[in-house]
């Protein structure tokens, strides 16, 4: 078996999706978050990076996307903007902005605005995860 082949099972022979789940006691499988930073909504498979890099042409902000669960689709998508000095953006507006770029089942259903810039983990990434624990819980989907 090839290597790249032989890291997708582990070492019992389950493969190794990316997703990180529970079963429940009746065995059915929830997914509950994603290793690799794809959102799968409605059952479309949405790389986070293909909306930030869409976002990222839009000259008034700073942008992260991350999902967030969603009882009837599995999770949705949703956005942080850091909007530059001095500049302002509605929902609105960034919806048709992407909408004239990308699919609509691709734009994030849930925006956040700030004039301060993204917070950071320590090598320098933006600490996507701590945004999105915010946003589950700003939502009151814990």
């Amino acid at each position: 078996m090839k290597k790249r082949q032989k890291n997708l099972l582990n070492s019992d022979g389950w493969f190794r999706s990316g997703d990180v789940g529970y079963l429940d006691e009746d065995g059915f499988l929830f997914i509950k978050d994603r290793i690799k930073d794809i959102v799968i909504r409605g059952g479309e498979n949405i790389a986070c990076l293909e909306i930030e890099a869409v976002l990222a042409e839009h000259p008034q902000f700073q942008k992260l996307c991350f999902g967030v669960p969603d009882e009837r689709l599995g999770e949705s998508l949703a956005t942080r903007i850091a909007l530059k000095s001095g500049k302002t953006a509605t929902e609105a507006e960034i919806s048709s902005f992407l909408e004239e770029k990308i699919a609509k089942f691709k734009i994030p259903s849930y925006m956040w605005f700030q004039e301060e810039e993204l917070p950071r983990i320590a090598s320098g990434k933006t600490a996507k995860k701590q945004m999105r624990e915010e946003a589950i819980k700003e939502l009151g989907l814990e």
